[in-house]
Formats: structure tokens, C-alpha cells, sequence
């Protein structure tokens, strides 16, 4: 497959509107997540609305998080969502979901995201930039890892 070049890539902000019919899909995908990696389906559903609460109080995105529509030569190809990590004006950022539709993944796309996070975060008084990795999602694990990013936390668990 071709790799893009950053030149093709864009960041749109996602309107007020576009964030109210991204909203359900997103969140339904970070349950779906949560299912693949092992959560009850309670817990996995309490993880979404707490999730939605925390964040998208009224279905608005919460002050100073930013929310993207990724974009390659003008088509949408995925979503990318960053903030700071606990309220506004801290120096640690986080990103909070990246998510490059399936028929455009393994083209660099992503890569070319997080490191423009890398600048967005920067530009924003950043001083680190983490972000949640599921174990099933060894493509994003190697990728974060080749950008630089280090293990500072490991859920493990079992089934009995």
C-alpha cells in the first residue's frame, strides 16, 4: 500500500454538530473496545457513560480538548481527539482516541497524526503527551513505541 505524505493530511475541527453524530459512534467503538480487552459488559458500558459525562457533558466536547475530523487530499479517513490531561492548563496532555478507518489503515496515516500531536501539545504549553493503548492493538502499541512512547502502566488479568 502507498504511503501518504503529511502534505496530504489534514486536521479539521469538528463542528458542534458533526461532534453530536460523531459522539455515539465513537463511544460505541470505546465499549466495543473496552468488550475486546476483557471488561464485563457492565463495566464496559459504565466506562462509556463516564466517559461521556466526563467529557461531553450535554453533548458538548469539554473546554480544551480539541476534536478532529482527519482528512487525506479532502476525504475523511478517521477522527483524532486530544486534550489536556486533567482539566485545562496542564502540562501533561493526553490523547484521548485516534481512529483511521480501516481501508486507509497501514498507509502511515496515523503517524503522521501523532506527530503533528506531538506539535498541537507543544504549541499548547505541553510538557508530556500520553495516551491508553489496548493489548489486543499491537499495529497502535508498535507505532506508539516507535514514536517514542514508554510502557508507564500494565493492566494484567486472568479468567478463571
Amino acid at each position: 500500500m502507498t504511503q501518504v505524505s503529511p502534505d496530504e493530511i489534514s486536521l479539521d475541527p469538528k463542528s458542534p454538530d458533526e461532534v453530536v453524530a460523531w459522539l455515539p459512534v465513537a463511544m460505541r467503538e470505546y465499549e466495543e473496545s473496552r468488550l475486546e480487552a476483557g471488561d464485563s459488559a457492565e463495566g464496559a458500558d459504565a466506562a462509556r457513560a463516564e466517559s461521556e459525562q466526563r467529557f461531553f457533558p450535554g453533548g458538548r466536547l469539554i473546554e480544551g480538548h480539541l476534536l478532529f475530523t482527519i482528512r487525506l487530499a479532502g476525504e475523511e479517513v478517521g477522527w483524532f481527539w486530544l486534550g489536556p490531561w486533567n482539566g485545562t492548563g496542564t502540562e501533561d496532555w493526553w490523547i484521548y482516541d485516534i481512529r483511521v478507518y480501516e481501508e486507509f489503515q497501514r498507509r502511515g496515516i496515523a503517524r503522521i497524526v501523532m506527530q503533528r500531536a506531538d506539535e498541537i501539545a507543544r504549541g499548547a504549553g505541553a510538557k508530556s503527551l500520553g495516551l491508553n493503548a489496548f493489548a489486543v492493538n499491537l499495529p497502535a502499541i508498535t507505532l506508539y513505541q516507535s514514536l517514542g512512547y514508554l510502557t508507564t502502566s500494565l493492566h494484567m488479568r486472568k479468567t478463571l
